[in-house]
């Protein structure tokens, strides 16, 4: 009965090896309880699986797909892109609504001394008794 079947199979799934790792994928699927699209006529899970792949009651793109997401380990989530943050306070009313060449924008420059003599003034936050044990 399953050499028939694997035959009935390869018109639907090109390459067997492929086919070998759907039908396994099916069989551990109806293992686990999933309902069955074709009488079972006491075969077991694997050439029940076949048989469904060669009726295409089961789309094998679809097992493929299934086959693929049951083995992800991660899964990428796409995220929002981040919105560029509008210009704040004085920067932003230097700026006329006009002007938006290149050449008008300006920029505070600071001197390495005067970036030393702003990092000196720092003062480390104070330790809590918490940090301390």
């Amino acid at each position: 009965m399953a050499r028939v079947t694997v035959e009935d199979c390869v018109d639907k799934v090109d390459n067997r090896f492929e086919l070998v790792l759907l039908a396994s994928h099916r069989a551990r699927l109806i293992s686990s309880g999933a309902p069955l699209t074709i009488d079972r006529d006491r075969d077991k899970n694997p050439v029940v699986a076949l048989r469904e792949i060669a009726d295409e009651t089961i789309a094998p793109d679809d097992l493929k797909e299934q086959l693929i997401h049951s083995l992800q380990r991660y899964v990428e989530v796409d995220e929002p892109e981040a919105e560029t943050v509008p210009l704040l306070g004085a920067a932003a009313a230097a700026v006329p609504a006009s002007s938006s060449d290149d050449k008008d924008v300006q920029f505070d420059k600071m001197s390495e001394e005067d970036l030393l003599r702003g990092l000196e003034g720092l003062v480390p936050p104070a330790e809590t008794d918490d940090e301390e044990g």
